[in-house]
């Protein structure tokens, strides 16, 4: 299922469209394809399957779960599949969406914002292979940063920072910033509100 991913686009593809782009013969697109549909990956219509923002990584975070190669998944994806997956998440969950806000004075960008009930959770997503503590400490510094910076910009708001990463084995937290795996992201949402005691919250005055 591994060459599938790059057949996953959004618009409009036909088994034609997918055989040509994954070098597979067409039976074993047809195979992969439907499977998908039946996973609740993208859509069939007639004689073409959708596909939309999320969907090649959802199809990849399946990949991983069952022991899938993860270099050569991450290779595949990209910040947009990413990206697109967090914000549908929040969208779903009744959240508004900001995507790549970018704050000026110094130009900072936030890659996705998810605004509900006066809280905004303000969202860095990290396409990383591997990580380490050095390199999480300092994206939550930086995410921090950002924060502060969109409370200035944003009269009355309550901020809080979080790093979504690709592959992580669990919920993780530096200076109360949650480090959340893309695959607990949906749970994690859930849980948002009822755990905010333990998040660096951070708000106007």
């Amino acid at each position: 299922m591994l060459f599938g991913l790059k057949g996953i686009i959004p618009g409009g593809v036909s088994v034609d469209d997918f055989t040509a782009i994954t070098n597979s013969s067409n039976m074993e697109s047809q195979k992969i394809l439907d499977e998908y549909v039946k996973n609740g990956i993208g859509t069939k219509s007639e004689n073409k399957y959708y596909f939309h923002d999320g969907d090649k990584l959802r199809a990849a975070i399946e990949l991983i779960k069952n022991g899938g190669p993860l270099d050569e998944i991450s290779i595949i994806l990209d910040w947009k599949d990413f990206e697109g997956l967090v914000a549908e998440i929040l969208l779903s969950k009744n959240f508004a969406i900001i995507k790549n806000l970018i704050l000026t004075k110094p130009r900072m960008e936030i890659d996705v914002i998810g605004i509900r009930l006066g809280v905004a959770m303000l969202i860095d997503c990290k396409h990383w292979k591997r990580y380490n503590s050095s390199a999480l400490s300092t994206a939550v510094k930086k995410q921090i940063a950002r924060t502060k910076h969109y409370i200035l910009k944003t009269p009355g708001a309550i901020a809080v920072p979080v790093i979504v990463t690709l592959y992580h084995d669990k919920i993780d937290f530096i200076d109360r910033v949650p480090i959340v795996p893309i695959f607990q992201f949906s749970s994690f949402v859930d849980e948002f509100y009822g755990n905010l005691d333990q998040m660096n919250t951070l708000g106007s005055k």
